[in-house]
């Protein structure tokens, strides 16, 4: 996802005015981007020897068994994916620009989500999986609470953060042009909507890990047809009912993110795959007086939405960097006045 937003923003920047529509540049960015994406692969794979060489035989029996559970597998972790495409249909039915809110949103909330929940899950599933091979149980419970707690570590204060700053995020970002303070507003309803989702969609990323270790396909691919149906059915309560228009919209992906999450780790503990190490009240004690810490800081040193709207290019990027240094810097320092070590996070085992 990082290198396919590089694509985006550099064939924006440079390559819009050769292109007729300018839009059409964003469609090469696409393919461009999952260039990127295969080929910054490869020298790490030449490193360690592993290029894979392709040959067809499809009576290979491990390649039908991966091609059998490939496609439950996917369907399993991309239900916010899925709900995102069946709610831009839905907001092509609402006002002119719904569309275009809820995509400028989902921009901004994907970068942490792809950043740390593929991060996260890369991680683990090789991990999760050579435990479960060697009925180390013990050490696969560990490894999981491990990846857990670094989940709530990492994805917690940015959840806040992009609700804290959903204005000068958005203002900063998009505020050129065409892009008027009326969409600002819309863009920041939204994003404050999926802000409350986003742990939810990374921890997905790293709890249907933990099934596919134990080749348990179905119950993750269960929960993700549950919550789809449970979205679709927010979807009409927030938006027709509760007249919360797009941000009903990203206000059902983000619950129905939470959702998936909670019922993935109620199977995992119904099934005793995982025991949750000593100790999280006090990890989680201290992981909110810190985030409490950090949206204060944030609070007060971003000043008055009117302030950001005013905001030529070069200020609005220069405080807006300012911000996440701050924010940064507030939330690390008041984890470690109380202790919070990184170290204590660097499982070999797994990385």
């Amino acid at each position: 996802p990082v290198w396919l937003n590089v694509s985006f923003i550099v064939a924006a920047l440079f390559f819009a005015p050769y292109f007729h529509p300018p839009i059409m540049v964003l469609a090469w960015a696409v393919f461009v981007g999952g260039v990127l994406q295969l080929a910054y692969q490869i020298p790490y794979l030449l490193k360690i020897g592993f290029i894979p060489r392709f040959q067809w035989n499809p009576k290979d029996a491990g390649a039908r068994r991966i091609l059998r559970l490939m496609a439950p597998a996917v369907f399993g972790v991309s239900i916010a994916q899925i709900s995102l495409l069946i709610n831009t249909i839905f907001a092509t039915f609402l006002i002119t620009g719904s569309v275009s809110w809820l995509y400028y949103a989902d921009r901004l909330m994907e970068f942490p989500t792809g950043v740390l929940g593929v991060a996260l899950g890369t991680i683990l599933l090789p991990s999760l999986s050579k435990s479960f091979a060697d009925k180390a149980d013990g050490e696969y419970s560990k490894l999981l609470d491990w990846g857990l707690r670094l989940t709530f570590i990492l994805a917690l204060p940015a959840a806040v953060a992009l609700a804290v700053l959903s204005v000068p995020l958005v203002a900063g970002l998009f505020h050129y042009g065409k892009f008027s303070a009326h969409d600002v507003e819309m863009t920041r309803q939204a994003l404050m909507a999926y802000s409350l989702g986003l742990l939810g969609l990374i921890l997905v990323k790293v709890l249907a890990p933990a099934f596919y270790s134990r080749q348990n396909i179905k119950t993750p691919v269960k929960i993700a047809i549950f919550t789809l149906s449970a979205t679709q059915i927010m979807n009409l309560i927030f938006v027709f009912g509760l007249k919360l228009n797009h941000a009903g919209l990203a206000l059902s992906i983000g619950l129905g993110a939470c959702m998936n999450a909670g019922l993935l780790y109620y199977y995992l503990r119904k099934a005793n795959v995982y025991q949750p190490q000593a100790g999280w009240l006090a990890f989680m004690t201290k992981l909110t007086v810190a985030v409490i810490a950090m949206a204060i800081a944030l609070h007060f040193a971003a000043g008055s939405d009117a302030t950001w709207l005013a905001y030529k290019l070069m200020p609005k990027l220069v405080h807006l960097a300012g911000l996440l240094v701050l924010g940064s810097a507030t939330y690390f320092v008041a984890l470690w006045l109380m202790g919070v070590r990184f170290k204590d996070f660097m499982h070999r085992a797994v990385v």
